[in-house]
């Protein structure tokens, strides 16, 4: 199982906060309450329904007959944004699995719960005097709030910053305080058993890099029949090279690589044979537990700084350290980008860790320490309802859509679209979702000239479950919130995907 939509990444995601132009005007945050009122309320006798199957465009009907696709595995929603028009609703208030599309209603409510300035701080405290030679005798202690985006270059400067305050040596401990979210969170099992995939990377207060490791494989006349590199190259990781050349062209699932993965043990295990005709092939694994990967990381970065450390990592869950020295003030503090820049990357590029640590973040009060799933959850529930967004059908688990257990209907993330294009930060979140035939997941779908450019449109899917929310503006020059839903038997492998671009593609010659 997969969410095929997530392809983060340390490098990838650094190049994605760029800032978006926009200009549209958004309304007040009453004329959106007023506005889904008034769209609860009008009358039916104003809109073309589409609520048969056989009343559907034709390539939409073609495909849900040519693949035999039961009425009751999808759910169908496009909804006239600017006037009261043609609507399709099918199958709409039926709860199905979402995949990634909930993302979309996770970073509304977060845009709406934490405002698009907010900022997640990292602390570092020095625990012990510095001498005149730059020697901090005792322990380093950072302090993580959830930041979903720090990555190599934020944490370097962070260490920066810190050695700017005279500290070039640690004679103690590296000490992780973690308390900002309960510890169960990071020591739960991985999505369908796929231990080491980068998109089953858990949440964590000190998540560093995503957590994982880019390897290079290359062929080698040396010791090893296939070099390996890995990026960052921490110390404490131990890589394992069992692998062999084949000759062969460059081909085959993962070129033949098996890799298995022992975070426990900061170890993984490379076998298989490599075609020798393999230029280099790059593979993206999570390889350590959280605070191992954030010790070895810190410990290179800190090393080519100049800098040295001599003690051991410590995770602090409770925050005893700082709690027994309340007036101690931080050395140095990084601050994240905004939320607004946070969210591009999460729903153009499908990431789930991020969206889990947005999720746990609004579940957080100022000065909380152990936050848990509930918490969040509860927090964009409590927004839905403020708002008076429907959510019967309403199940999230961890936010990011990454679960068998989430559902939700057509018609309930259609009503948060609606509320979104109504609200104040419909730019932000607008800018925030993937355009057709230009970038994220959307990069090389529906880029002919018709549609290209003219849809903001999030995409999903894991195993048997496909679908997409957005938004598309017709050749009319109307706007309409889209939301397709299909559970069925490979609707991953394509399928899903013909379905939904079918509609996407109808709609925009409204």
């Amino acid at each position: 199982m997969t969410d095929r939509g997530d392809t983060h990444g340390p490098t990838r995601l650094s190049g994605l906060l760029i800032t978006t132009v926009l200009t549209m005007t958004a309304a007040s945050f009453s004329q959106a309450q007023n506005t889904l009122q008034e769209n609860e309320e009008r009358s039916v006798a104003n809109e073309i329904t589409i609520d048969e199957r056989s009343a559907l465009p034709g390539r939409v009907s073609f495909v849900l007959e040519g693949y035999d696709i039961p009425e009751g595995s999808y759910s169908i929603v496009v909804e006239n944004l600017t006037r009261p028009a043609t609507a399709v609703r099918i199958n709409a208030d039926t709860a199905m699995q979402p995949a990634s599309t909930i993302k979309t209603l996770t970073t509304l409510a977060a845009l709406n719960h934490l405002g698009p300035d907010y900022h997640w701080p990292t602390e570092t405290y020095a625990l012990g005097t510095v001498d005149d030679q730059g020697i901090l005798n005792g322990d380093l202690l950072i302090r993580g709030q959830g930041d979903p985006f720090l990555v190599e270059e934020q944490l370097r400067n962070l260490l920066k910053s810190l050695m700017q305050q005279g500290i070039r040596h640690i004679n103690g401990n590296l000490i992780l305080d973690t308390s900002a979210f309960d510890s169960s969170l990071w020591q739960g099992e991985a999505m369908d058993g796929q231990t080491g995939r980068a998109y089953n990377v858990l949440p964590h207060p000190l998540l560093m890099n995503f957590q994982v490791n880019n390897f290079l494989f290359r062929p080698s006349t040396g010791e090893n029949a296939v070099e390996i590199l890995t990026d960052p190259p921490l110390s404490n990781l131990i890589i394992e090279n069992k692998l062999t050349l084949r000759q062969s062209a460059c081909n085959g699932f993962q070129r033949g690589i098996r890799a298995d993965v022992f975070p426990e043990q900061n170890r993984i295990r490379f076998s298989g044979a490599f075609p020798d005709r393999c230029q280099q092939y790059r593979m993206t694994r999570a390889t350590m537990t959280a605070n191992d990967y954030a010790y070895g990381l810190i410990k290179l970065l800190w090393q080519q700084l100049g800098g040295t450390l001599s003690g051991e990592v410590i995770e602090d869950t409770n925050g005893t350290h700082l709690a027994s020295q309340p007036d101690l003030t931080p050395a140095s503090v990084h601050w994240s980008p905004p939320l607004s820049e946070i969210i591009r990357s999460i729903n153009k590029y499908s990431n789930n860790v991020m969206t889990r640590q947005l999720l746990l973040t609004m579940g957080r009060n100022e000065g909380d320490s152990g936050v848990t799933l509930g918490a969040g959850q509860q927090a964009i529930y409590e927004f839905l309802a403020e708002r008076g967004i429907p959510h019967s059908s309403l199940i999230l688990d961890n936010g990011s859509g990454l679960s068998r257990q989430t559902r939700i209907s057509a018609s309930d993330l259609a009503a948060a679209l609606h509320f979104a294009w109504h609200s104040p930060y419909m730019p932000e979140f607008l800018a925030s979702l993937p355009l057709s035939g230009m970038d994220g997941t959307m990069s090389s779908r529906l880029n002919d000239a018709t549609a290209r450019g003219r849809m903001h449109v999030k995409t999903g899917s894991l195993d048997d479950v496909a679908g997409v929310a957005g938004y598309v503006y017709s050749e009319s020059g109307d706007s309409y919130a889209v939301v397709v839903l299909l559970n069925h038997a490979d609707a991953d492998r394509g399928l899903g995907q013909e379905l939904a671009d079918a509609v996407l593609a109808w709609t925009v010659r409204q």
